[in-house]
């Protein structure tokens, strides 16, 4: 059985196609690291589960899970964070052999004291953040539990949602009746600087929000009105509005824009739990961020403009938005493609959340005992926040395109995020 790609995985393509567009989940959990043992872990989940044998037919937009041997290798790292970092930028500059049936999953291990952290690499267009959990969670549960826990097939291969002319044309007709403003928004929008827009090559750091700190962001979100999400793009606006202050903004392009994308599973009645693949919605928040303005006013602003999108469903129409960009991207020549988003679409950076906690509980037989993603930037954002809620606290990872940022402003946008989450959860 053959699956058709959905238009986030065409695009995926068309990105990947420019520099690797991958993404990672690193999974901390308790014992020793036995190699043999987690071998065989990973081979048995992913034959059982199916997930063997990608072919992915580009032209034709068909793929197809066609099984046989898991091909897993597993790279040992040092233990520490700066190691772990290191190696994550690595796999997320390593493309994947795609030119026949593939592995598109690699493995990583970082040993530590009665513990070690096991990382997924895996080919984006295959799968978004709810299954590759869900394939962790899977693989940990044959490496602690036997493999006789992994559990039946998963359905890899779901019939595709109809064309959403089709499917909700009133959603299409708002879609298209808010592109004008949509382009209105990116025509006003600050460009960030890339002195080389060749230049794909992705950095990450990372870091965590305590749980004091969470407690005071959802106690301070309660008090506004607002939501964690509306917060975490309010603080990173505050951030990228420190770096575009030494970059002179124009005096017509004032604004600065990011994305969030959205899992959209639950929009369209989908069974998380047995359906693997990628089901994602997008939206942008623009805004002007002077320095006068506070946080609040700034999370109040962008709440009425979260609350619109959510109302109207727009973030299941960004469809509509990649169709045409991706239409618009094929008329440039490779060397071109790279700078396109840049010039029309000028996000400064990204968003992604996720709660782990509801998709895998911590009253498991092998519960997690850290969790943090790692996404590509690609083309479109030259700054990606993965921020991933585990138990009480918050694990945020960046990944950023080196040519726009440097190490320092990364450090920068970093401190400035946690300062202005310790004025939220302070009270200050």
């Amino acid at each position: 059985m053959r699956g058709r790609l959905n238009i986030f995985q065409r695009t995926m393509l068309q990105w990947d196609a420019l520099h690797p567009y991958n993404a990672i989940h690193v999974v901390r959990i308790s014992g020793a690291f036995d190699a043999a043992r987690l071998q065989d872990a990973l081979a048995t989940t992913l034959q059982t589960l199916g997930l063997t044998g990608l072919g992915m037919d580009r032209r034709a937009g068909r793929f197809e899970y066609r099984g046989g041997p898991a091909l897993c290798d597993i790279t040992v790292i040092a233990a520490g964070e700066q190691a772990l970092a290191d190696e994550v930028a690595r796999q997320l500059n390593q493309p994947f052999a795609t030119a026949v049936n593939f592995n598109p999953f690699r493995f990583f291990v970082a040993p530590e004291d009665g513990c070690f952290r096991l990382g997924l690499v895996y080919f984006h267009a295959v799968a978004d953040a709810e299954s590759i959990v869900r394939l962790l969670r899977a693989i940990v549960r044959a490496y602690a539990e036997g493999v006789a826990a992994v559990g039946g097939a998963l359905e890899r291969h779901p019939p595709p949602l109809p064309s959403l002319l089709l499917r909700q044309p009133g959603l299409f007709l708002r879609k298209l009746l808010a592109l004008p403003a949509l382009i209105g928004d990116m025509n006003k929008t600050f460009r960030p600087d890339c002195p080389d827009a060749g230049d794909m090559g992705i950095g990450f750091v990372f870091f965590a929000l305590t749980p004091e700190q969470l407690r005071g962001l959802l106690a301070a979100g309660k008090s506004w009105g607002v939501t964690i999400n509306d917060l975490f793009l309010a603080v990173l606006l505050k951030g990228f509005a420190s770096l575009a202050v030494t970059r002179l903004p124009t005096e017509y392009r004032r604004n600065l824009s990011v994305g969030c994308i959205i899992n959209t599973r639950k929009d369209h009645g989908m069974d998380g739990a047995h359906t693997f693949g990628l089901y994602l919605g997008s939206f942008v928040v623009t805004h002007e961020v002077p320095a006068a303005m506070s946080l609040r006013g700034l999370a109040e602003d962008i709440h009425r403009i979260t609350q619109r999108v959510k109302r109207d469903r727009l973030y299941l129409a960004a469809s509509v938005e990649m169709a045409l960009a991706g239409a618009a991207l094929a008329c440039f020549s490779p060397a071109r493609r790279k700078n396109v988003y840049r010039k029309n679409y000028p996000l400064w950076g990204g968003i992604t959340n996720l709660n782990l906690n509801p998709l895998w509980p911590h009253s498991e037989v092998s519960p997690p005992l850290d969790y943090f993603r790692a996404v590509s930037t690609g083309p479109v954002t030259p700054v990606v926040l993965s921020a991933t809620t585990v138990g009480d606290a918050v694990n945020l990872g960046v990944s950023y395109r080196t040519s726009f940022f440097s190490e320092t402003e990364m450090e920068q946008l970093k401190n400035v995020f946690l300062e202005q989450v310790e004025q939220i959860s302070s009270g200050a």
